[in-house]
This record gives structure tokens, sequence and C-alpha cells, in this order.
């Protein structure tokens, strides 16, 4: 979709008191020798409460100390998983299960058509170019070449529009950090432009080819540029040939220091539109400038953070946009640069009772992309806002692309499923038939498996849907061992989606559930913001609703029901894990923010009080207090069987949220389930992250919860 969101960072969660059940806190195998970690008098006064932080000196991620920490830690981690007989069946099936095509969803450029592909176990997905659909496609940029262990991702791409220049970024390690150089598409060469310290930033070509718009903050001190926080991004214009020292400032705002900015260039090349962002908050100024003239100014088209604009097209000084102001599930409307008063504006498109996610303009139609609970369907509009057909779909799934430009006839869009692998679709426009592209071929039968939609009943009595994905034939009797995966903010919508980690784990005989709990974005604005700072609690409800729901209807039971998300979703897991250890049996808070009171200090984590609030606000802190994963471990506690995930280049949610998490975990559990913590080398929060690095961590994943929920089928899957 060329429809836009600008937020591109992330976030956390958390859950209070409920009835109380049967404590899992059997005993797990011999007692494991944790490291010593060390606890220092550290206090600090929040508004007049003292909050202790003993393990604040884990925040050096650059110390002696704490590397020797972390050594210690994984140590003791991989003894553990090394004991786990079903780990190494596990991996190599994954890895069978991995290796299969995979492709991204084409686009065209100046007569020529782009597009990436994994053969199966390659650690970076592979950038092609061809100038017909029948021809042999071309390697354009292999990222696997940049680096021996793979490490180096493609972060970014964007062609000129004559097709001649590749502009592409990289990221190394998983940081958010990008690189970016310039090739030559013809000859596969490299120019010598070279531009460091991009980060959260689009790429936007002049229509002359001669350049672009990018953003990028200033210079960081080296050794603490995975950590310090990042403010004040400016917009700047490089031209291809001269060096970084030579771009034009285009756009900063030094009295704005949280302000971000994402640049497009119209595809008529007459403007360029700037997306002012500030936080996390799906709430944008808009500004644009007319690159007709030499001398022009940058001028303000929506100057308040109040509401969404997605910017899709333009009539020459007409600009279309989806936005949910007086709409919290979208519409789209045309302002004009001349006439901009919101009084002038005109509607095109109106709010639905779907979520409208995307849209683009093509053959001079608005093709647009809506959730309608959770699953992707797709209408087509005439440029007056009436209907011309809704796009066939395969089944109940999700999908992503629609890219091109007004004239085009063809359009090409991704189709995926819990059980779907991502097959590429080409859509011809003018009678909306969809023909197969490109289909991988995985190793498995999607017949033995059923996707399901269950709504439930939250602590405060809203609906809330939850897809649940088992073999076929489950029986209901409490046995089955239950993988919990959520997310709940930033607005972010978890849709349908294959993963080969997910059906290794069906195969096992587990069953998998996705929760669409409020603070994201599956039902517009309204379920977004109800499940933001002081109303946070109302995502750790959902959650722990839904488990509740799967033990009271006998999915499972609290001693095979396991909880995991990333992130956000880390968040999540380490707030339920806490308020209400004795309903699970193994959590996996992976990549999390657990110090809700210090999140803000490091890199892009100011950007998240949006969603969180902040512990500076005496309001704030006292919702965050309460539900901080940190800050409510228990000594005495019995916790469910934990493995924390982070990685030591994770310059997004810094890793230091899981090490003290992990530390205090460890001091205060009871019980004899394990607290371990992986920490990855050379990765970070998990973009970019090679094949084989993701293979490992999963059979690590689900070796794990093979011991801590009992699982008997483990082993069959070496058999597959």
């Amino acid at each position: 979709m060329q429809m836009r969101h600008a937020s591109i960072l992330v976030g956390l969660l958390a859950t209070l008191g409920a009835p109380a059940m049967a404590q899992v806190c059997a005993p797990a195998g011999a007692t494991i020798a944790y490291p010593v970690t060390k606890k220092v008098d550290q206090q600090d006064n929040y508004h007049g409460t003292t909050i202790a932080d003993p393990y604040r000196w884990l925040e050096d991620a650059n110390s002696a100390e704490t590397k020797e920490w972390v050594d210690a830690q994984n140590k003791v981690t991989q003894a553990y998983l090394g004991q786990i007989p079903e780990r190494e069946n596990i991996r190599q099936r994954l890895t069978k299960l991995w290796n299969y095509e995979r492709f991204s969803v084409p686009y065209k450029e100046g007569g020529r058509y782009f597009y990436t592909r994994n053969d199966g176990l390659q650690p970076q997905s592979v950038l092609y170019t061809m100038k017909t659909l029948s021809d042999t496609p071309r390697v354009l940029l292999d990222p696997n070449t940049l680096a021996a262990d793979g490490t180096v991702a493609l972060a970014g791409a964007a062609v000129s529009p004559d097709g001649k220049l590749l502009a592409y970024g990289t990221a190394a390690s998983g940081s958010d950090w990008n690189e970016w150089k310039v090739r030559d598409i013809e000859t596969g060469k490299d120019l010598a432009d070279h531009l460091k310290w991009v980060k959260f930033s689009a790429t936007a070509w002049t229509k002359d080819g001669k350049g672009f718009f990018y953003s990028r903050y200033d210079e960081p001190k080296e050794a603490t540029k995975l950590a310090d926080v990042n403010y004040f991004q400016k917009l700047y214009y490089h031209k291809v040939g001269t060096p970084q020292s030579a771009d034009t400032l285009v756009y900063d705002r030094p009295d704005q220091k949280e302000w971000g900015f994402r640049a497009e260039v119209t595809d008529d090349g007459k403007y360029l539109l700037i997306t002012a962002t500030k936080g996390t908050a799906p709430k944008y100024r808009v500004f644009y400038k007319d690159l007709s003239r030499a001398d022009s100014k940058v001028v303000a088209l929506v100057d308040e953070f109040e509401a969404s604009y997605d910017f899709i097209d333009n009539d020459g000084p007409v600009m279309y946009f989806a936005t949910d102001k007086n709409a919290p599930r979208k519409r789209i409307v045309a302002i004009d640069v001349r006439k901009p008063a919101e009084a002038n504006w005109k509607q095109v498109v109106p709010e639905s009772k779907e979520t409208l996610m995307g849209a683009s303009l093509l053959n001079n139609q608005l093709v647009t992309e809506y959730l309608a609970d959770a699953r992707s369907m797709v209408k087509v509009f005439d440029l007056k806002g009436k209907a011309v057909r809704e796009i066939a779909l395969p089944g109940i799934g999700s999908v992503s692309g629609f890219n091109g430009k007004r004239k085009d006839s063809e359009t090409f869009y991704s189709f995926t499923g819990f059980t779907n692998p991502t097959t590429i679709y080409r859509l011809d426009l003018k009678n909306g038939k969809s023909t197969v592209f490109r289909q991988p071929k995985v190793d498995f039968d999607p017949s033995q498996y059923e996707t399901r939609q269950q709504f439930y009943t939250s602590r405060d009595g809203t609906k809330v849907p939850m897809f649940i994905v088992s073999r076929k034939g489950l029986k209901m009797d409490g046995s089955n061992p239950t993988y919990l995966y959520g997310y709940g903010g930033f607005n972010i919508s978890l849709t349908p989606s294959f993963s080969p980690a997910n059906l290794a784990w069906m195969e096992m005989g587990g069953v998998y559930v996705v929760a669409n709990l409020r603070g994201g974005g599956e039902y517009g604005e309204q379920w977004h913001v109800a499940g933001t700072k002081l109303q946070k609690q109302n995502v750790f409800d959902d959650f722990i609703g839904a488990a509740e729901w799967l033990i009271a209807n006998k999915v499972t039971s609290p001693s095979k029901l396991a909880i995991g998300g990333g992130s956000n979703g880390g968040l999540l897991v380490g707030a339920a894990m806490t308020q209400r250890p004795e309903l699970f049996g193994a959590a996996i808070p992976q990549v999390g923010v657990m110090d809700m009171l210090r999140f803000h200090k490091f890199t892009i984590g100011w950007a998240w009080t949006s969603d969180y609030g902040s512990s500076e606000n005496p309001d704030e802190f006292k919702a965050l207090v309460k539900y901080s994963p940190l800050h409510n471990l228990k000594a005495g506690s019995c916790y469910p069987a934990t493995m924390v995930t982070t990685a030591d280049h994770d310059d997004r949610v810094v890793p230091a949220h899981s090490f003290k998490f992990a530390a205090a975990a460890q001091a205060a559990q009871a019980g004899g389930a394990p607290i371990l913590i992986r920490i990855d080398t050379k990765a970070g929060h998990g973009a970019g992250k090679p094949t084989a690095k993701v293979i490992e961590e999963v059979a690590d994943r689900w070796g794990f919860l093979s011991r801590a929920l009992k699982i008997s089928e483990p082993a069959k899957v070496a058999a597959k």
C-alpha cells in the first residue's frame, strides 16, 4: 500500500488482580545455580515515593562487569538447554520447514520490476530486478556478500524514477542505525555516495533522479551509540555524487527535540510531502514544499498533532489522505493546498464499519485494504467514492502490497494465513482478477490444520477476538500445550500470518493462539487508545481473559499454557506473569520493556510515552509502577518457567530491561521452575536477523517449552 504509517517504534504492557487459581509451583528438576548478581544501594524518589533499583549497574552494557554477567548467564542457559534432548530434533525439523522460497511483493519503477527472494536458508533475502515478468531475474544486491556471518541486512531500498539508480540502506548486527549507499542498476556497481547516522527514515527521490531526501540524527558518541537517547531528527537532501557533508538541510525544528520527519515526493515530482511525528502516537502534522520553485518555503498543511494523515496521491494541488480525523476507523479525504481549511476538505470514501489500513491510487481508482475482525478485505472505489468491486481473497488471512502509480493497470500483493505460506499474486485492475505470481512449496500438509476465530469477554465486559490454530480434531480435555501470543500496543494489528516456527509448534501437538488485544489497531483509534496510558491495564486484562477462556473451555490448563510476545509484547508477558503467575506454566518475554520507570531514558524510548505515559508525570507514575514487570516481582513468589530473551545490539529496547528483570526474577523465585535469560550476540531487536540465528532461537524456545510444559510429542518431529 502507498498509505504511509510514520510510526516505526515499539512499546510495553501489564495487568492487575483477578480471581486466584491453583498455583503451578511444582519443582522442575535439579535446582539451578544462577550467577551471583550483586545489588547496589540505588534509590530514586518519584513524587515522594522511594523506589529501589539494585541492578542499575546492569544498564552499562559496555562495562567489564556487565559483560562477565552476560557470559555467566548465557553459560547457565545453554547448559540447561543442552540437556533437553528434544531440542536438536526440533532444530532439524525447523531447518527443513524453513527451507522454502520466500518472496516480497514486486514493485515497478523506471520500466523495471524489483523484488526480494530467499532460496530458503540464506541468511538474508536477495534483491532481484527484471524488465519483464518473463525475464530471468538478475541479482541486483545480495546482502549475504556484505558479511561472512550474514549479520548485515538490507534495511531499505528506493529506486530512482528513471530506474537507473538504487539507494539502499544496510543495518549491521540488528542495529537501528543504517548506512545508505547508491548503486548503478545497470552495472551493479556502487557509487561513492555513503550516508551515515540514518535511523527511522524514509527515502524519497526527486523526479529528475539527481538525489533524494532522507532523515538522520547528529553523529552519536561511538561508545554509547546503542543506548544514547535520540532527539532532533533532521530532514536532508542528498545530491548523488556529492559527500554527505554537502547535503542540504531541508527541514528541522530546533525548538522541538521530539519531532521526527518522513519525506515523500509526489509522482508528478512537484511536491515534497513532510510528515512530522511526535513519539509513536498516530497523530501527525503535514507540511509540503513546492519542488518546482527553488526558493519555495516549507508550508504547513495540517499544523496540529490531533489525527493521523497518511498520504495516498495527488491531483496537482489536491492531496488524497487517509485520516482518522472525525473517523476513528479512518476515511479518505481530498485536501486542496490552495484551500487547506478543514471546511474545504472533500470526503471521498467515508468511514466504514471495518478499519481502513491502507490505500493506493492505481488505474485511476482507489484500492483500499480493510480489517474486518483482524482479517483482511480489499475494496476498489472510483475517485468519487463509488464502490467498484471487492477483490476475492483465498480465505482468512492478511494482504499487503498494492504498490504502483496512478495509471498502472497491474499491481501485486501478498496473501498469507496461519496455514497459508505467503503467496504473491498479480492483480489485473481492469477486471479485478488475481493470478499467482510466486507460490512457495513448504514441507507440510495444510489440510491437516484449521484456524478458527473466537470472541471472549474481558474483565470489563469488552468483547475481544482471538485466533486459535491447531491440528484438526483438537481434543478439548485441557491437555493441549498452548502458546498464547499477544502485543496490544502502538496501534499495531496482529493479523493471520504464516510462520515455520508456529507450524513446528503445532506438529509437536501444540495449539497456537493470537489474541487481538486493546492497544492495537484492529478496530481503529478508539481500540488503540483504550489500551494506552492510564488505561494500559485493559491490555493485560484482555490477555489474561484469553488465558482464562482457553482454560475454562479446556483447550488447555495452567500447567500446559505458555505465553509469549516481543518488544511491547515482552512487556505484556512480564506484566501477565507478575500479576497472575499461577495462570501459566511458562513465559517467554522477548526483547521486552521491563522497567517502566526508566524506559524513556534510552535511545528512542522517550517516544513510547505517547502509549505508556511517563514516570515524570505523577498520575502516570502511579499507573506505571502498578504494572511495571521489574517492579512487581515479589520475593518468595512462585513464577512459571521463564526464558527471557534479548540481544547485545538491541538499540530499540536496550538489553538492560531484560538484564534487570532476569536478575530480579531469579532472586525472587521461590518455586523450582527455571528463570533463564538467553542473550544473543551480533543481533538486535529482531529485524534483519540471519535465518540460522532465527532457527536457533526458535529451537531453544520450543525446546524450553517442551520441558516446561512436559510435552510428549517433540521427538516425533525429527521423523517428519
